[in-house]
């Protein structure tokens, strides 16, 4: 199979509304079942197995049987960033009401990207990183030893996660803020991190993120980061 015919062939995949509905919710890392996938395309049982079984095809998903039910995930972290990358393409429809309103700003202001930290607060900690010269894009994105000193306090060992098969650290193009978050390996756990200490929280079953009081001091002492920066334009 040439380039031409994989993406042709994922780009029919994806070309379906409900298959994408499904895909962006995977976007947050973690497995659905065929029917909370299929409340979420609005479509019935049997065609949300229909797309199940595509996005499988097309190893965009993969997933797990266990008994009758099959659980569903994203083929992994470069799956959901062509996803956050062709969303960010993508100019967003108008709201159709004040809710879906609400729910944009609370996505675009923190939420995970598949693993990683993502929309203005995911932006706002990448910028830190290198105004603090923690990270640095001279020459490739890489961790300056200022950086593996930081990580470290927080209990991430860039040593180690530099080993593994992922990248350790890359851009992520942000479909929000149209600039990139940090992700690979590093993003990865920073983003446990945040989660580990309580300074952001879920707050209910989508990717959503809450920046906590703590997590907001700790943002301004650790990079200085001000509230004021987290907040969206009206």
């Amino acid at each position: 199979m040439t380039d031409a015919v994989g993406v042709a062939n994922m780009a029919r995949v994806l070309g379906d509304e409900s298959r994408a509905a499904m895909c962006l919710a995977m976007l947050d890392g973690s497995s659905w079942t065929v029917t909370e996938l299929s409340s979420v395309a609005g479509v019935c049982m049997a065609t949300a197995s229909e797309h199940v079984s595509k996005l499988v095809t097309a190893q965009i998903a993969t997933e797990e049987r266990l008994g009758r039910n099959r659980f569903v995930r994203l083929a992994g972290p470069d799956v959901a960033q062509a996803l956050e990358t062709f969303a960010a393409l993508v100019a967003p429809a108008p709201a159709s009401s004040l809710r879906t309103v609400g729910e944009r700003r609370r996505l675009a202001a923190a939420r995970t990207c598949y693993d990683h930290l993502a929309g203005r607060l995911g932006v706002a900690v990448m910028d830190a990183l290198r105004s603090r010269q923690l990270v640095d894009s001279g020459a490739g994105l890489a961790v300056t030893p200022r950086g593996r000193r930081w990580f470290g306090e927080l209990d991430l060992d860039v040593r180690a996660l530099s080993v593994r098969r992922r990248v350790l650290l890359r851009e992520c193009a942000d479909w929000t803020e149209r600039r990139p978050h940090l992700a690979g390996s590093l993003g990865a756990g920073l983003c446990d991190q945040f989660l580990t200490r309580q300074w952001v929280r879920r707050t209910d079953q989508t990717r959503r993120l809450e920046v906590t009081p703590p997590g907001l001091r700790a943002l301004h002492d650790q990079l200085g980061i001000e509230p004021s920066m987290l907040e969206l334009p009206r």
